[in-house]
């Protein structure tokens, strides 16, 4: 392991220190992928690698979506744990590392269960394995998406630190993997095929270069998407995680209105003070929608709607994940269903299994069983 540290490290210091331009760009790009495959083993478990959850990690999910807490120890995740979750109580204190395991707290939000998770404060260098970092990590990849809570004062800096530690375990932040289609084959070289012009440094020397290393002799490779060498390297390693992150900037009352205003210009962020109830439920508000997710809510034949209950199901999400929400059967007994909503012109409109439904609809599913009787 510490062989494999030294030579990240040297990686980095290389990178750091080399110009980038057209001379160099095939250096840049073979350091890169050469760094993220160490990345990769120093992530996998083997001897001395500190394999496993350790006590108090392993949380067993619940609600209809989960939240990771992350931040650096006192920037007030238990804080806002405890304001916004019912009957949950994670330890506060002045001094940092307070939280020494993983504190889960249920939200109740919108007739929707989330899960928050209150993590350990990370330290940098935490995805090298520094103060129970991995496991923290481990967890983080885990959920649905990331709330990283930073101080106000520092939160530039603190955001920095905490998105590049992410980074190198393989979690990328508000970002969606590139339409790059890769596909080994067991012989015929390598055909690279793109149906977009390269605009962020790639070429096709550059790419068999990269390919290279990964010891990629045979594959079709078709780039309907342009993009960088990272998110190059991201596709070929195809374990990337990919969460929608938002920022919380807590203790905000240190901070002046134009200070203020500069933070919340970025959509991703949020300003809040815990410790006075400031913006506490707008932030709350901010969290449902940056999960993007939307309520269906069913009905029998002659029956009222039951408000109380909805199916959550993933924006963009058509009639058949509704379908296969309730039940794994229900497609094959599908026939057609009446929706009631924003998804349709008419009340009620008659759709089929590939419509895509809006947040708050009302669906009535007739299968072929209820129209044969």
């Amino acid at each position: 392991m510490p062989g494999i540290l030294e030579r990240i490290k040297d990686i980095e210091i290389e990178l750091a220190r080399t110009q980038r331009n057209k001379a160099t760009e095939y250096h840049v790009g073979l350091l890169k992928a050469k760094l993220s495959q160490l990345r990769k083993k120093l992530m996998e478990p083997g001897p001395g690698a500190g394999g496993g959850k350790g006590e108090g990690f392993d949380v067993m999910k619940s609600g209809n979506a989960s939240i990771a807490l992350i931040g650096f120890p006192s920037v007030g995740k238990s804080s806002f744990l405890n304001s916004v979750c019912n009957n949950t109580k994670s330890a506060i204190s002045a001094h940092e590392f307070t939280t020494l395991t993983c504190i889960p707290g249920l939200l109740e939000y919108n007739n929707t269960r989330i899960q928050l998770l209150d993590l350990p404060g990370i330290i940098e260098g935490a995805s090298k394995g520094k103060g129970r970092g991995k496991q923290v990590i481990a967890v983080a990849r885990s959920c649905d998406m990331v709330f990283m809570m930073v101080d106000s004062i520092k939160g530039d800096v603190q955001k920095r630190l905490l998105s590049k530690e992410l980074f190198d375990c393989g979690i990328r932040l508000n970002a969606q993997r590139r339409d790059v289609y890769i596909k080994r084959t067991k012989g015929g070289g390598m055909k690279i095929n793109a149906t977009i012009p390269f605009n962020k440094g790639l070429n096709n020397k550059l790419i068999a270069h990269i390919l290279q290393s990964y010891k990629i002799h045979n594959v079709d490779i078709v780039f309907r998407e342009d993009c960088s060498i990272d998110e190059f390297i991201d596709c070929i390693e195809g374990n990337r995680k990919y969460l929608p992150c938002l920022y919380g900037y807590n203790k905000i009352d240190n901070l002046t209105i134009e200070e203020l205003d500069t933070i919340a210009l970025d959509p991703y962020n949020v300003v809040l003070s815990v410790k006075k109830q400031l913006f506490v439920d707008f932030t709350v508000e901010k969290l449902w929608e940056t999960l993007d997710m939307i309520r269906i809510y069913t009905k029998k034949k002659g029956c009222a709607p039951d408000l109380t209950e909805p199916v959550i199901l993933k924006s963009g999400s058509s009639v058949q994940g509704l379908c296969k929400s309730i039940h794994r059967d229900m497609i094959k007994k599908f026939r057609y269903c009446l929706v009631w909503g924003r998804s349709v012109k008419h009340r009620p409109q008659t759709v089929g299994i590939s419509h895509v439904l809006f947040d708050e609809d009302v669906v009535q599913i007739i299968t072929k069983e209820s129209s044969a009787n």
